[in-house]
């Protein structure tokens, strides 16, 4: 028979415990979706290298910050695969965009006077590239004269459809949901496995204070929150967020989120079995002061990270009619591809037509 589980009692420790385990469960897949974004794109250019870089800073200096402040293991495993999982965009990126330290914008896309969009030329590229890539679409005019092959057009590759607004936002719900369910699913087998130990002593006194834990502490919140600068501008650049997964900064604001909420839900355990007048709220203020860094760069990161999500809605729209143009562009083309000329031969290579 399993052992009888203790009743469920969502206490101040419970709500902590909690909002933890959805921090972790979050933290784990945060950069999942990102990668595998750039993998399906073939290319990083909507992520800015800067941020990335910012970002791995951030961590490293948190690695350095929980070791000297004595974090709990669980947290120094998860900083250090925050840290590999940094390395990986940042190998993304290097190997897409080559190594370079510049977060480059690629020039608009203009619509040229047969309607289609191309890019505008720079000192990269050749003024005659989209000539000829509408030569090469459309096929020389002396590929089908002979009269016993019969002008068959190749059908037109048609992209994938768009998904709506509606699907996108049923689908993160979805994703966001799992996650929280996954993080209240690992809080309720670790309180069923610590059910039975022996409990911690209460005289925990005042929480401990390393100064240069806090040194580093504080490092890595400014490094995170200057992480996001180099994205939102690059997104101001661009005038667009194509390229960057919406789900990266959902999880990001969710572990945050729940991190906050971890850290103050917070019941102070005094020295003696009943606490004196003002004890704990001392204790507790102590508590918020050692984790004050840990808390700004959070709420600070969580702020930036809504000014991002801002930019998605803003610029989302921009993106949608690209998409279209270039379909009813390929559907314009392909039309014309599958004209077949009845006159005889001589009379259409006599007129100069096709």
């Amino acid at each position: 028979m399993a052992p009888p589980t203790a009743p469920l009692n969502l206490d101040v420790g419970a709500i902590s415990g909690i909002c933890g385990s959805i921090s972790i469960a979050a933290w784990v897949v945060v950069f999942s979706p990102q990668i595998i974004e750039n993998f399906r794109r073939g290319s990083a250019d909507g992520l800015s290298v800067r941020f990335i870089i910012l970002w791995l800073l951030g961590d490293v200096f948190n690695i350095l910050g929980a070791v000297l402040q004595g974090v709990l293991p669980t947290m120094l495993i998860l900083a250090i695969y925050y840290t590999i999982a940094d390395f990986v965009l940042l190998a993304q990126c290097f190997y897409y965009k080559g190594f370079t330290w510049k977060d480059e914008v690629p020039p608009p896309k203009t619509k040229s006077s047969n309607g289609i969009i191309v890019d505008e030329p720079t000192e990269r590229t050749s003024l005659l590239n989209h000539h000829v890539h509408d030569r090469e679409r459309r096929g020389s005019g002396w590929s089908h004269l002979n009269p016993a092959v019969p002008l068959v057009s190749e059908p037109p590759a048609v992209p994938p459809p768009t998904p709506t607004r509606l699907q996108s936002a049923i689908w993160n719900s979805v994703a966001v949901l799992m996650v929280c369910v996954a993080g209240i699913a690992g809080w309720l087998l670790s309180r069923q496995y610590s059910t039975g130990q022996p409990d911690s002593p209460t005289g925990e006194g005042f929480p401990s204070f390393d100064i240069w834990g806090q040194i580093f502490g504080w490092l890595c919140a400014i490094l995170y929150l200057g992480s996001r600068l180099p994205q939102l501008l690059l997104n101001w650049r661009r005038k667009s967020t194509e390229g960057v997964s919406v789900l990266f900064f959902l999880f990001a604001c969710l572990g945050n989120l729940t991190y906050v909420l971890s850290i103050f839900a917070y019941e102070p355990h005094c020295a003696e079995a009943h606490c004196q007048p003002g004890e704990a709220a001392k204790i507790y203020g102590r508590y918020i002061l050692v984790n004050s860094s840990w808390l700004a760069g959070s709420l600070g990161t969580l702020i930036l990270d809504l000014c991002i999500f801002a930019q998605f809605f803003i610029y989302g729209k921009d993106d949608s009619v690209y998409v279209d143009d270039e379909v009813i562009v390929d559907e314009d083309i392909s039309a014309d591809e599958g004209r077949v000329d009845d006159r005889p031969l001589l009379e259409r290579v006599g007129s100069g037509l096709p």
